[in-house]
C-alpha cells in the first residue's frame, strides 16, 4: 500500500515539498540549538517548560480524540463513521510522533531520554507517560494499518485486532490522564494544583481533535473527492459541541474555587493571566482572545441553522482548534510558572528559533499525516471502484 503515497497530483507534491522546506528549515534550528544549548529559547530559571512542551501538552489531546471515533464505531455499531475511523487512528499516529519529537527537542541532550528506560522509576509520571504515549502509538499504527489491509483486500480484520481496539480505548483516556498528573503532581504550582485538571484536560481534547477532523473533512472532500458523509460531521459538531461546554464549566468551576477562598498562590496564575500582575501581562491579550474564541464557538456550534452552514461551521471549528491550543498551550505552561513559588514574575516569550524549530515538527507530523491519509484515500477508491 506505501506505493499509493508515491503518487499524486501536482499540488500534492507542492504540499510535500512545502512541508519538507519547514522541516529542513527546523532542522537547521534544531542543530543550533544542539550546539548552543537551550540559551537559545525563551526559557529561563522561573520556566523551565516552555513552547516545545506546550506544544505537546496540546498534541496529546489531538491524539486522543481518535477515540471518539473508534468508540461509536467499534463499540456501538455507528456505521456512519466507517469513513472517518481509519483517518482519525492515523492522525493520532502523526499527533502522538509530534507529542514524542516535541518531548525529545525540549531536552538539551536528546540521549537523556534514554535514563527514562534504562533507570525506569515506577513512580514517576514520566515514565508512565512514555509508556502510555509509545503504547497508544503503537496500537494505532497497527490497527489503522491493519484495518486498511483489510478493508484493500475486501475482507474482514482479523480477530486479534478487536481486543487491540478495545484496548485503543483506555489507553486514548490514559495519555492525556497520566498527561495532566505530569502538572497537578508538582504540589509548589498552585495554577495546576486541581482535582479537575485531567477532565478539563479530556474535555478539551475531545472538542480540539474533532474539531481538526472536521476541517480536515472539508479539506479531503474539496481537494480529494472523498466525502466522508454529514450524518458523520455533525455527529461530531455534538461531540465538539458539549466538550467544549464541559472544560469551559471546569475552567469557571476552578475560578470560583481559587477567588472564593481567597489563596494567592492560586489567585495570582489566573490574575497574572487574565489581567497581567506586577504590571507585566505578555498572556494577556491571548487568553482573552481564547476565551472569546471559545465562547463564539459555542454561539454557533448550538445554533442548529449555523452549524448547518458550513462556512459557519469551519470557523466554529477554527475558534475550537485555536482557543484550546492558546489554552492548552502557553496559557497553561507559562501560566503555571508564572509568578514563581516567590511570587516573582519572570515573563518567558517564545524566540525565533524556538518557534521555527516547532514548526519543524508540526511540518513532520502533517507530512507523516499526508502521506498515511493519501494511502487511506487510494485504497478507499479502490474499494468504491470494485463495489
Amino acid at each position: 500500500m506505501l506505493e499509493k503515497a508515491l503518487s499524486g497530483s501536482k499540488l500534492y507534491y507542492t504540499l510535500i515539498f512545502g512541508l519538507l522546506i519547514l522541516i529542513g528549515m527546523g532542522f537547521y534550528f534544531y542543530m543550533q540549538q544542539l550546539q548552543f544549548g537551550l540559551g537559545i529559547t525563551g526559557m529561563n530559571r522561573d520556566v523551565t517548560w516552555g513552547f516545545y512542551i506546550a506544544q505537546f501538552t496540546f498534541l496529546v489531546g489531538v491524539a486522543a480524540s481518535a477515540v471518539m471515533l473508534v468508540l461509536p464505531y467499534y463499540l456501538h455499531n455507528f456505521k456512519e463513521f466507517g469513513k472517518m475511523t481509519v483517518l482519525g487512528e492515523f492522525l493520532a499516529v502523526s499527533a502522538v510522533l509530534m507529542c514524542l519529537l516535541f518531548i525529545i527537542v525540549d531536552l538539551g541532550q536528546p540521549a537523556r531520554i534514554l535514563n527514562v528506560v534504562l533507570y525506569p522509576t515506577l513512580h514517576s509520571m514520566l515514565f508512565w507517560d512514555m509508556i502510555v504515549l509509545n503504547g497508544y502509538l503503537v496500537l494505532n499504527i497497527v490497527i489503522g494499518w491493519n484495518v486498511l489491509s483489510a478493508e484493500k483486500e475486501g475482507v474482514g480484520p482479523e480477530f486479534w485486532l478487536k481486543p487491540l481496539i478495545y484496548l485503543s480505548i483506555p489507553f486514548a483516556v490514559s495519555i492525556h490522564t497520566v498527561t495532566a498528573f505530569l502538572y497537578a503532581g508538582l504540589p509548589g504550582r498552585g495554577y495546576w494544583l486541581t482535582a479537575v485538571l485531567a477532565a478539563k484536560f479530556i474535555a478539551s481534547a475531545f472538542a480540539a481533535g474533532p474539531a481538526l477532523l472536521i476541517l480536515l473533512s472539508f479539506v479531503l472532500r474539496k481537494f480529494a473527492n472523498f466525502d466522508v458523509g454529514k450524518v458523520a460531521v455533525q455527529k461530531l459538531v455534538t461531540i465538539v459541541c458539549y466538550a467544549t461546554l464541559a472544560s469551559l464549566f471546569l475552567f469557571f468551576s476552578e475560578v470560583f474555587v481559587t477567588f472564593y477562598s481567597q489563596l494567592p498562590e492560586h489567585m495570582d496564575h489566573k490574575i497574572y493571566l487574565f489581567f497581567g500582575l506586577d504590571g507585566q501581562g505578555a498572556l494577556v491579550p491571548w487568553m482573552w482572545s481564547s476565551m472569546a474564541m471559545l465562547f463564539a464557538a459555542v454561539i454557533m456550534l448550538l445554533i442548529p441553522a449555523a452549524r448547518e452552514n458550513e462556512y459557519i461551521l469551519g470557523l466554529a471549528c477554527i475558534f475550537v482548534f485555536f482557543g484550546f491550543w492558546i489554552d492548552k498551550g502557553l496559557g497553561l505552561i507559562a501560566g503555571g510558572f508564572i509568578p514563581n513559588p516567590l511570587h516573582e514574575v519572570n515573563e518567558y516569550i517564545p524566540t525565533a528559533p524556538e518557534i521555527f524549530i516547532a514548526l519543524g515538527v508540526y511540518a513532520t507530523g502533517f507530512l507523516v499525516m499526508t502521506l498515511l491519509f493519501k494511502i487511506v484515500l487510494g485504497v478507499k477508491g479502490e474499494y468504491k471502484y470494485r463495489e
